[in-house]
């Protein structure tokens, strides 16, 4: 009997090069038509896993967890100093959907700093900051705010210790003015004290007491 053969069925080239362009697992530098760079794995063709990106405008790096293109998981931000061009970190913490969210430290200009929670990529929940004149808050965030309760401390170490609204002062707190050596206990409104009262408070420790004391009622 006869065997009759039939030519094997070659695949396009093309369904090869359509293979190897789709990006699944790790990949060296992958360079974007903006010049930008990724080195890292990928999932179906979207940033998934570890990786880096490097954006060329601004020559700012991220290095950390990627799901499905986008920023999410633990990972750093920095950008370089515009003077010495070294690369100063900006961000450390966890992301979700491409924003800061949940636990993160980050450091603006030269001196400040935020220690706390994130929602967002904006500051909200339980966090502390130190401001570039040296203040310092702790307490609660909303919406990059001071918002529920809170104390602020500022550099000749009086205090504000209550109730906070959109940054600012807002609800029953006190107020220690440790440098004369009184303590003013009320309720405020828009960082405005509206009623309370007003006593000595560790006078005889205070570096620039009041003249005389507040009598009592």
């Amino acid at each position: 009997m006869a065997i009759v053969k039939y030519p094997r069925a070659t695949e396009p080239l093309w369904h090869e090069w359509e293979r190897k362009t789709q990006k699944c697992g790790f990949r060296h530098t992958i360079y974007a038509v903006n010049g930008d760079q990724y080195t890292g794995e990928w999932l179906d063709n979207l940033k998934h896993g570890k990786g880096t990106q490097v954006w060329k405008r601004s020559g700012a790096v991220y290095n950390g967890d990627w799901k499905f293109g986008k920023r999410d998981g633990y990972g750093s931000y920095r950008i370089p100093d515009p003077v010495t061009k070294e690369y100063k970190e900006v961000y450390i913490g966890w992301w979700k959907n491409d924003k800061k969210s949940g636990y993160g430290l980050m450091f603006s200009h030269s001196t400040e700093c935020y220690d706390g929670e994130w929602s967002d990529g904006l500051r909200s929940g339980w966090g502390w900051i130190c401001y570039q004149d040296g203040s310092t808050y702790e307490g609660q965030w909303l919406k990059d705010r001071p918002h529920g309760q809170g104390m602020l401390q500022l550099p000749n170490e009086n205090r504000y210790e209550g109730s906070w609204k959109d940054g600012k002062k807002h609800g029953p707190g006190k107020f220690f003015y440790l440098d004369k050596g009184q303590l003013f206990e009320g309720i405020w409104a828009a960082d405005i004290p509206k009623c309370g009262i007003l006593i000595d408070f560790g006078r005889d420790e205070a570096p620039a007491p009041t003249q005389y004391p507040i009598p009592k009622v």
